[in-house]
């Protein structure tokens, strides 16, 4: 099995779409994000499932790599970052020539621009293959920062209006147009 995006999307589509219409109460009550990316895991590890995507996980804010340390990015900067991201699909670091899948940045229309556009640089960070060579991701080694992610999905979530916002990354940058949910 290729875990390539068009793969990933076999799984993306059915859960998010389960997730629409079996967490509706909880998102029209205004649950935290927390809670609704937690909702949300259950309902990618569903789909893995389904997929027959085995040795992966839908983890929420999961912070930890190998040995126990956290995780971390290079920004812009070159300068390092510690991360957690809102949801991520990964092997735990069981895969390493393929770990890392999916991260999500998860968000509600009252947070602020600031906030959303570091969802976005994170997601961006995480997609990319390796820092202009700085560090690899050569399937052999853990590389020091997060990074190789297939896809990265930011989701903004407005219940008022009923609909949610989708915005996709793969190699660092928006790799789709941005895609609305009604639900």
């Amino acid at each position: 099995m290729k875990l390539n995006a068009k793969f990933l999307n076999k799984i993306i589509e059915p859960a998010l779409d389960n997730f629409f219409k079996n967490e509706i109460n909880s998102i029209l009550a205004d649950v935290s994000e927390r809670n609704l990316c937690a909702r949300l895991a259950l309902h990618f590890e569903s789909q893995m499932k389904v997929a027959g995507l085995v040795g992966y996980y839908a983890d929420p804010e999961y912070s930890r790599k190998q040995e126990g340390q956290v995780k971390t990015i290079l920004n812009g900067n070159m300068e390092v970052i510690s991360i957690t991201c809102d949801l991520i699909i990964h092997s735990r670091g069981e895969t390493v020539t393929k770990d890392n899948l999916i991260a999500i940045e998860m968000a509600k229309p009252n947070k602020s621009p600031a906030e959303m556009q570091d969802d976005r640089n994170r997601l961006m960070a995480l997609t990319k293959a390796s820092y202009d060579g700085v560090w690899s991701n050569d399937g052999i080694a853990h590389p020091e920062h997060v990074c190789g992610y297939v896809k990265g999905l930011f989701l903004i979530v407005d219940r008022k209006a009923r609909h949610a916002h989708l915005e996709s990354y793969a190699h660092g940058v928006v790799s789709q147009p941005p895609k609305q949910i009604i639900f």
